[in-house]
């Protein structure tokens, strides 16, 4: 079974996104072909970046970063959630991107974006250059959410609708195709 990764884009005290990486990664874990972990950026609290050489080199100096790449490389496929910070995607997922470098090769990531109106596809649009940068294959099919916290409710859950359950699925069908067409080329 694939290793998936569901990752949090956001350290911010309170905030939303970790009710939709909750949803999305059970949603991945009922429909898909995947074994779902979720990353919580908040919770691994990794410093800005510290390591003296560059990750391609992957002569690690900090536990921590030797953690972060064995979670990395262990895995098949992402998924990104990603909220939008003043038109960009925000400075957590950029930081957890920027610590590695082989360890994302070759491997597919969804996003799954919210925010208001624009739903989170400036940073999307953003975060797609610094992915295919790093030899990663981000998928067409995405999951945007539009006034997100509309979608949650009193118990303070992530609720969604008919319409994003389905972009959901759409973007874990295809991640899944993604990540056997790609697993080739991660052998190599």
């Amino acid at each position: 079974m694939h290793k998936l990764k569901v990752i949090t884009s956001t350290n911010r005290e309170g905030s939303k996104g970790i009710l939709v990486a909750d949803w999305i990664s059970e949603r991945a874990r009922s429909v898909s072909k995947f074994d779902v972990e979720l990353l919580d950026l908040a919770r691994i609290d990794l410093p800005f970046m510290t390591e003296p050489n560059h990750p391609r080199l992957q002569q690690y100096q900090y536990e921590h970063t030797r953690r972060w790449s064995t979670t990395i490389n262990e895995a098949d496929a992402f998924i990104i959630v990603l909220g939008e910070y003043n038109f960009g995607f925000p400075a957590p997922i950029k930081n957890a991107l920027d610590y590695l470098f082989h360890e994302w090769r070759h491997k597919p990531v969804g996003i799954v974006s919210y925010g208001g109106v624009s739903a989170g596809l400036r940073a999307t649009q953003m975060l797609k250059q610094v992915l295919t940068t790093l030899s990663m294959m981000p998928l067409a099919e995405q999951v945007n959410i539009p006034f997100f916290t509309k979608y949650i409710n009193e118990e303070g859950l992530f609720v969604p609708d008919e319409m994003l359950t389905k972009s959901a699925d759409t973007m874990l069908a295809e991640l899944h195709r993604w990540t056997e067409t790609l697993k080739p080329m991660r052998a190599v």
